[in-house]
């Protein structure tokens, strides 16, 4: 899919996914908004999994996906590029924060979120979403879903009607 002409593209990471069925709604949010999807390594699926495929319908062949073996390989690819990490640890709200063109917008696996290492090290940079006390998290891809469109909205909507 060509964005070319758009502006700006953002870019969703997905660090060690662990459930076909929010790979493939995010893989559509990423479809309909022209941003870019990462995936790292190992993931708990198959590519080639009947749920990743029945959840991204037939906006497989719209989203541009990047696989890598890990976040370190990821970050020297893209070494000029802010990187937001979502967490509920994190102590801003994802909604207080300005997102420059071409963010990564970092979520991790399901049952676990991101690695504890990689939060201390991007501290500044660790995002969350606000819920009621006692809620552990919502769903990977309404997160991503939510987070995507803040820094979407304000960009402006780039490329999008």
């Amino acid at each position: 899919m060509s964005t070319a002409g758009w502006g700006s593209r953002m870019h969703v990471v997905l660090v060690e996914p662990e459930i076909p069925q929010n790979t493939g709604n995010i893989a559509r949010t990423c479809a309909a908004t022209g941003t870019t999807m990462h995936l790292i390594r190992p993931l708990g699926f198959s590519t080639a999994d009947r749920y990743l495929k029945r959840a991204g319908l037939d906006y497989w062949s719209l989203v541009t996906v990047h696989y890598h073996d890990s976040f370190a390989e990821l970050q020297k690819c893209y070494p000029d590029h802010p990187f937001f990490f979502t967490s509920v640890i994190g102590k801003q709200f994802h909604s207080d924060i300005s997102y420059p063109p071409d963010s990564f917008l970092v979520f991790g696996k399901e049952t676990e979120g991101l690695p504890r290492t990689l939060l201390q090290a991007n501290a500044v940079n660790c995002i969350r979403l606000p819920m009621v006390p006692g809620a552990r998290s919502l769903n990977l891809s309404n997160s991503v879903a939510v987070v995507l469109f803040e820094a979407l909205r304000q960009q402006g909507f780039p490329g999008l009607r």
